[in-house]
């Protein structure tokens, strides 16, 4: 076997019978933001493959000018960094956070980079930080950070993950990589968010608080760095959503406009000072898309669990996703007026008045007609485990139908 066939069969996965999956489709749903794809995921075509063997051939090749050398460095960096796509964010932000730390303090270079790394207005003589043009430098940051981060663990420990729990075929492994990958972000920030709800007067997602303090203008460090960081995660899922970097799923559409909902209301949340209602509505989306990855990841695992805990995942959705979220609509038609202050005034950033509370309740309702399509997928699947029908969700593509042309990167 040449070298150039060697590589293509490291890379290959291709299984010696190629049939349609036919399984449990419990916990198998493509709902929610749980199955985003990253750069280790992304789907591989066969000019990608072409050019893969290509550079092989030119990292075999003997080399004997210095130019020749240099040029099969510079190929072998490009592979490396195709195999591991954490290496250039990394990069990047060991250049920045070397520059901040190393660099000259007094420089104008060093007061951009604080903008990047640190939270920025703080109030003098309190524990409390303003809002301004400075928070989209953090959030761009922290946006590479979560590139970083994703595709490290990607990498250089769920792809090894998968191989060692028994996942062998490509295009599990790489659902499987990206639910654990969900598992652990909503595993961290979903007991946050309701960390930073238990020290506001919002414990356990009341709604008064929302409108009787309003305008919440300023917040401490662990508020404004959760809330920015959220935002963070959700430019970083984004920009990876719309760059399409795997083959669109069935709901591309729906996870579009639940992205666009979701950035909307990040934004507007922020700007015009509704971040405690912005914080109820964090909580139930990570803590359900936790038990939603936890669900999927066992099934890929073909865990016995699977059945039962997807049925206690569907009680947690419908509680989180509808009941709390409900509530909150419900508090937006019936308390945004008649609690607090109800006027619009730019001097004073009071914007809880008639134009704000049809665009709250509208984005609200939109989000939650997004999630009710999504439940009925669910109760449908939920259906067919109690009855032992169909076997498969047909609203998502067949995890083997392109099995032959995923590539696995070698570690």
């Amino acid at each position: 076997m040449s070298s150039v066939q060697k590589v293509r069969a490291a890379h290959l996965d291709v299984p010696e019978n190629k049939h349609r999956r036919r399984g449990s489709s419990v916990g198998l749903i493509n709902l929610g933001d749980t199955s985003v794809p990253g750069f280790s995921t992304m789907k591989v075509s066969a000019s990608q493959r072409d050019r893969l063997e290509a550079r092989m051939r030119e990292l075999s090749a003997e080399s004997k000018s210095d130019g020749a050398i240099l040029r099969k460095i510079l190929v072998a960096y490009k592979e490396l960094t195709y195999r591991h796509s954490w290496i250039n964010p990394f990069i990047v932000l060991v250049a920045i956070v070397g520059t901040f730390f190393f660099g000259d303090q007094k420089t104008t270079l060093h007061a951009y980079l604080e903008k990047l790394l640190v939270v920025s207005y703080h109030i003098e003589g309190t524990d409390q930080y303003g809002k301004g043009v400075n928070d989209f430098y953090f959030v761009g940051f922290y946006a590479l950070f979560f590139t970083f981060f994703r595709e490290f663990l990607m990498c250089c420990v769920l792809r090894p993950l998968a191989h060692f729990l028994g996942v062998k075929k490509a295009a599990k492994v790489k659902r499987f990589m990206e639910q654990t990958y969900s598992m652990i972000y909503y595993g961290l920030s979903g007991p946050l968010g309701l960390w930073v709800m238990s020290l506001t007067p919002l414990w356990f997602f009341e709604t008064t608080p929302f409108y009787l303090d309003y305008p919440h203008k300023t917040h401490d460090f662990y508020f404004k760095v959760y809330y920015l960081g959220q935002a963070a995660f959700w430019v970083q899922q984004s920009v990876v959503l719309v760059l399409q970097l795997e083959k669109p799923r069935k709901d591309f559409y729906e996870l579009i406009l639940h992205h666009i909902v979701t950035i909307a209301l990040i934004w507007c949340s922020y700007r015009f000072h509704f971040t405690w209602m912005g914080l109820a509505v964090y909580v139930t989306m990570d803590v359900s898309d936790f038990f939603l990855a936890l669900s999927k990841t066992l099934n890929y695992l073909d865990s016995p669990a699977a059945g039962p805990f997807f049925v206690f995942f569907v009680f947690v959705w419908i509680y989180l996703r509808h009941y709390i979220n409900i509530k909150i609509l419900w508090s937006v038609l019936t308390e945004f007026k008649t609690v607090g202050e109800w006027e619009l005034n730019w001097d004073t950033q009071q914007y809880k008045c008639w134009i704000s509370q049809p665009i709250v309740f509208g984005l609200l309702f939109a989000l939650q007609l997004l999630n009710a399509y999504w439940l009925f997928l669910i109760i449908r699947i939920l259906y067919r485990y109690a009855v032992g029908g169909v076997a498969e969700d047909d609203r998502s593509d067949d995890e083997d139908d392109d099995e032959p042309s995923e590539t696995k990167k070698d570690i």
